[in-house]
Parts: C-alpha cells; structure tokens; sequence
C-alpha cells in the first residue's frame, strides 16, 4: 500500500512537472504566432488555470475504478502535450489564424491537468490521513512546478526547442500512465487489460511517429512564415533565429522580424552609425548596445581614431553567429573579431546601470520596441542613464522604428530622449526591403537648430561610405509636415512603471507595411 502511495506521488511530482511546461510552451507559441509576450502569457496562464479550476470540478463526475480513469487522463495529456506544437506550426502552414487552436489546446490541457490532482487525492486518502494526504499531494505537484521551469529556461526552450520539448514531456506523461498501468494490471479483468494495453500502443505509436516528423513538419511550417529558403535557423534562450537566402540576397529575422537584408542593410547601418560619428568631436571611445550581427561594428571602424568598441548584445547565439556564420562574417567583414571590438553578452539596461565606463559616442541598435521587455530600453530611466555615461561632447543615436508606420511610436521615443534633457533632431531614410525608417540623434547641449545646421555640413569624403553623403543628411533630416499624428493625439513618455512605447507600437499602421 505505501509503496502505491509513494508511485502516485511520485506520478504527480512528474505530471507537475509536464504540466508547467506545457503552460510555458504554450505562451511561447502565442507570443511567436499572436504576438505581445505579456499579454499571450497573461492570457495563456490565467486561461489554463481557469481551464485547471474547470478539470477540478469535473473529477466529480468520475466516481468508479479512479486509477483506470488517471491512466486514461495521462494518455490523453501525453497525445495532446506531444503535438501541441506540432500542430500550431502545421496550421500555420496553412493560415495565419493560429489562435482558436492554441487557446483550445491551452482549455483541453488544463482540463485534464486539473483533474489530475483531486484524482490523487482521492486515491490516496486510503494510505494517509486527510490532513497529510492533500498537503503531501500538493506539495510535490508544486516541486515539480518549480523543476519544470528550470528545465524549460536552460534545456528545453534553448536546447531542445519548441520542437522536441513537447514530445519529451509528453513521454513523461505516458511514462506515468504506463507505471500507473503496470501497478493496476492485476486488479483488472481481461477485458481492461486488453483496452489498456491497446491504449498503451496506440499513444506509443503516435508518440513515435509524431516525434519522427516533428523536425521536418515544424521547419515546413517555419518555411510557409517567410517568403524566402531558410538556410539556417535556431531557438536561443531568448529568440528565434532565422536566416533566408533569396536570388544570392540575404534576410535575418529575429522571433520572425527582419533585422536587416544583405541587399540593402547599408541604407539603415550608415545613418545608424556616420552622423553620430562624424558630428562627435572625439570618438576614440564608442558604445553599440545591441547590434550583435556586427554591422554598426563594421561601420564604426571606419574611423582610424576608434581605440575601444565595446559591443553588449543579451544573446550570446546572435553574437556567435555572427562570428561564424559565412553570410555574416562577409556582410559584417569580421568586425566582432577585430581586436579594438569588446563584445559583452549582457542585458543594455544592466550594463550600463553597472558600467564606470564613459563614452564619446553611444549607439542604440535595439531591436523595435514591440514587447515590455525592449520598451524598456527605450525609457526615460535608460535614456538618462545613458546620458550619464556620455561625455560632455558626446552624441547617442538610437534606431527609432518607422516614422510612418508606427508614428506615435516613433514621437515618444523622440520626447522621451527630450524629457532625459537630451537636444534631438529626428532621422529617417528609405530602405527597400524595411520601407521608410528613422533614428533619434541626441547630445547634450546645444538647441535642435545648431545641431541640424552642423548635420548638413557634414561630409564624408574620408570615409569609405556605400550610400551616405552630404546630400543624404539633407533627405535625412526633412520630414515635411506629420500627416500621421492626428489632431489632439497625445503622446507620453516611455517610463518603466508606465510603458507606453510597446503600446503604441503594436497600434501602429503595420497594415501599409
């Protein structure tokens, strides 16, 4: 008796297990298909939990043979955790319209991941007293919560990926059931057994098989996302990586945006990096936060009298392909290995809340602010950090989004630079394969006016430039009158405890992109 108490705990520890994950992977999906990390994983959670409440109700109505009924419900989990994934890339091959499914699989599973529990309660209130009976339960439910997590952020999202962490976890769930079976057998009649047993071969045989096509389903469903053949791709623990190859052109995404396309990547680097150069009176000393494929690093040592380049990108993935990926150690000509080049794996905001460091120039080649995470790096608090670790004639420049497609987003980066106590003059420039994109260019003192009259006197002659000249900081710095902003539109600064940016990003016009 206490040695079935011991493996229906143990069952439980490992279903607590599954079951987190499951809700993480889920989450994961919805941001990577749906978009808005804090909302799909709000959303997801609180809907699976919702779904786990609803499972618990619903064991009442299971009142005969409880072990048969658990075994039954793990199978059941180990079928619908297993392709989980699978099917969300499967669909997404077909339409854009993804979420029905992931939010049925997140209702499905938490019914039958609320129902686990009161089952074993129930099947074990023979062997313990009440009082240890449900804190016993709970408690290694909720451990194997917290090893689940642990194993989703260091193996399973960055190792194994959305396309076999599933299937691991759905093996555990049929391990469970098997176990579970294996105890029951004896107690069963002929018949069961034989359901059970054909049960057993049936997820067995789909769990294989599933498995078996995983890889090549999943990446034809990554294909359809992209107009282009993905010659490379890969799951880091903070993004998915992708690189397309089109008529001897290439594309990087990052979680499915384009970060830059080797056709035309100097019409955003250049403006990125030369102004900003070329404006500073000094630029031995040169931050890039971002900017891990190494191209804003390629144009920065351009300049002879750059002594440290010191480059903070989160995702050691990003930089390591970078430095040896042929497509990028071409475009970016190896600039990551250049002794002058110091690349720091390390959140921008961490960095240089932390750093002692002073610079001449600081270049902001983030990612756009389309989550909680990154509008974070794009506040006021960031911003004025920044402006702290600036040198008295030193200049920051910061990739802003488009002017036209996210226009209020693009004002509030604007006015949250001015609310630093930062003097900024607004870029932008035609790309052919990103449409109209713009920067923010701040120092530190002087009026807006003196620093666009000193932009369109630049020249650069002594440096070997692919697109900009001193005609181009003319396109540059017109704008024309906003026709995007609508009468009595209210933009606020971006603050950490009240992240607009993101907001008004995701409400942009994307559907003229």
């Amino acid at each position: 008796m206490k040695v079935r108490a011991n493996i229906l705990k143990l069952a439980l520890f490992a279903t607590g297990l599954s079951g987190i994950v499951a809700e993480y992977i889920l989450s994961t999906l919805a941001t990577y298909f749906l978009g808005d990390s804090v909302f799909q994983w709000t959303m997801i959670v609180s809907v699976m939990l919702f779904s786990m409440g609803l499972g618990s109700r619903l064991s009442r109505l299971v009142r005969g043979n409880l072990l048969g009924n658990f075994v039954a419900i793990e199978f059941v989990l180990s079928v619908l955790v297993s392709f989980s994934s699978l099917a969300v890339y499967s669909l997404a091959s077909r339409t854009p319209y993804t979420g029905p499914l992931i939010y049925g699989l997140s209702i499905a599973i938490g019914i039958l991941i609320g129902m686990e529990i009161p089952l074993v309660i129930r099947l074990n209130e023979a062997f313990e007293s009440l009082r240890i009976n449900v804190s016993s339960v709970m408690e290694k439910d909720y451990f194997g919560s917290l090893l689940g997590g642990v194993f989703f952020a260091f193996v399973g999202l960055p190792i194994l990926g959305l396309t076999y962490t599933p299937f691991l976890l759905g093996g555990i769930n049929f391990l469970v059931a098997l176990l579970l079976y294996l105890m029951l057998r004896p107690e069963l009649s002929q018949r069961e057994n034989r359901y059970a047993s054909f049960g057993a071969l049936l997820v067995l045989l789909l769990w294989g098989g599933g498995l078996a096509l995983a890889e090549p389903v999943i990446l034809y469903g990554e294909q359809r996302k992209y107009r282009d053949k993905i010659i490379y791709q890969e799951q880091s623990r903070y993004q998915k990586i992708v690189l397309t190859s089109w008529k001897g052109d290439y594309w990087l995404y990052l979680n499915s945006n384009q970060q830059f396309s080797t056709r035309d990547e100097v019409m955003y680097h250049e403006p990125l990096v030369h102004p900003g150069m070329r404006l500073s009176p000094s630029s031995r000393n040169v931050l890039i936060l971002g900017g891990g494929d190494g191209c804003a690093a390629r144009e920065v040592l351009k300049y002879p009298e750059v002594e440290k380049i010191t480059l903070v990108d989160l995702d050691p993935a990003v930089t390591d392909l970078a430095k040896t990926h042929p497509v990028l150690t071409e475009v970016n000509q190896y600039s990551l290995e250049h002794p002058k080049v110091t690349v720091l794996n390390q959140d921008g905001y961490q960095y240089i809340e932390e750093t002692e460091e002073f610079y001449d120039v600081i270049l902001i080649d983030l990612p756009d602010p389309r989550t909680v995470e990154l509008s974070r790096l794009y506040s006021y608090e960031f911003y004025s950090l920044c402006k702290r670790h600036l040198r008295p004639h030193g200049v920051l420049v910061t990739q802003s989004g488009s002017p036209y497609f996210a226009s209020k987003a693009f004002q509030c980066v604007r006015k949250t630079l001015k609310a630093a106590d930062f003097t900024v003059v607004s870029l932008h420039n035609q790309i052919v394969t990103m449409g109209e994109w713009g920067w923010q260019l701040a120092v530190k003192t002087g009026s807006e006016e003196a620093v666009k009259e000193k932009l369109l006197t630049l020249d650069f002659d002594n440096v070997p430039t692919a697109w900009i000249n001193q005609e181009a900081m003319q396109l540059m710095t017109s704008f024309g009158k906003d026709i995007f902003t609508q009468p009595g539109d209210s933009v606020r600064v971006n603050r950490i405890h009240d992240p607009v940016l993101y907001r008004y990003y995701l409400k942009g016009n994307w559907d003229l992109y």
